[in-house]
């Protein structure tokens, strides 16, 4: 056994097919299962299972890739030791899903950091399957997910079975978000029943973990509405919402100078299962850094600069 063998088991199961990730790893299909079923005969016990979710750990592969994470994670440590250390560098980096405030956040923090300083800032937008991994493979050590109320148990027993922590920082409604120039967007009070009648825009790669696996699942939650724009370049929908006034789509509460500056408008709209949570997520164990702490506060002032707004 050596250390690629626990990378290509994690990739593995990062994207629960043997093909996919042996197309990530740039190797043959049949030269990693090679692979995978000589580490399991090393290890005597099977690690993965073919199921109708495609490759899934056993309950010890499961442990076993655990470990794996971990061992990797401190060779990587180990090797960092011999870099030189610059103090004056500020390192910040995070996962995060797409959510105006939470961009908010980001600009303020780094808007707040010494210029006189180096700065090493990476923020990566994604879907909370994959800022999971993100966390686990150590790619990242903070993260930020969100999901709908109603799967919050598969989630958490997904941040267990990957021996994450967690801490919440807000639940909230989903408010429809459209152009100035929409036909509602005057309208005091909104009917789902009439919003549905518009063309939806969402993104196209959401997944519950045990329900959906795979980056490139689709969750439609509102199958009642026929027109939809599925969208996974996420910098395009302010664009393309001020630019198509017949076009909505649910959103946590945008900060309003980003309202104005696209011509924008929220509105609350009643609706069955548009209540979400955002978390944080990281390794348990893991300490924030004193930058990290500073993030936390610009996350909780925007946060709140948004959310005791009163919309229609």
């Amino acid at each position: 056994m050596n250390t690629k063998h626990l990378k290509y088991a994690i990739e593995v199961e990062r994207t629960c097919s043997i093909s996919q990730a042996a197309e990530n790893l740039f190797m043959g299909q049949p030269t990693l299962s090679k692979v995978i079923k000589e580490l399991e005969d090393s290890l005597g016990y099977v690690i993965f299972e073919r199921t109708s979710k495609g490759v899934t750990p056993t309950q010890k592969g499961t442990e076993f890739l655990g470990y794996a994470r971990k061992i990797l994670l401190q060779i990587e440590k180990m090797e960092a030791l011999s870099e030189p250390t610059n103090k004056n560098t500020q390192n910040f980096s995070i996962s995060i899903p797409c959510a105006s405030y939470i961009t908010d956040a980001i600009t303020r923090f780094v808007a707040e950091l010494d210029e006189s300083k180096g700065m090493n800032i990476n923020v990566h937008e994604t879907n909370s399957i994959q800022i999971i991994n993100n966390i686990t493979d150590g790619s990242f050590h903070l993260g930020i997910i969100r999901y709908e109320t109603e799967y919050e148990n598969y989630f958490v027993d997904y941040l267990t079975e990957k021996q994450l922590s967690y801490e919440p920082i807000w639940e909230f409604e989903h408010l429809a978000l459209m152009s100035v120039q929409h036909p509602l967007a005057q309208c005091e009070k909104i009917e789902y029943k009439e919003l549905r009648e518009y063309t939806e825009i969402s993104y196209g790669d959401t997944a519950i973990p045990y329900l959906m696996q795979g980056n490139n699942s689709k969750m439609n939650y509102n199958s009642k509405n026929s027109k939809h724009i599925y969208i996974y370049d996420w910098s395009s929908q302010y664009d393309m919402l001020s630019s198509i006034p017949t076009t909505y789509m649910w959103v946590s509460p945008v900060p309003e100078k980003w309202l104005n500056r696209y011509n924008l408008i929220q509105r609350r709209c009643k609706a069955t299962g548009h209540r979400y949570k955002d978390i944080f997520i990281y390794s348990k164990d893991y300490k924030f850094t004193e930058l990290e702490r500073r993030f936390v506060d610009k996350l909780s002032e925007a946060k709140n600069d948004v959310s005791f707004k009163n919309y229609k």
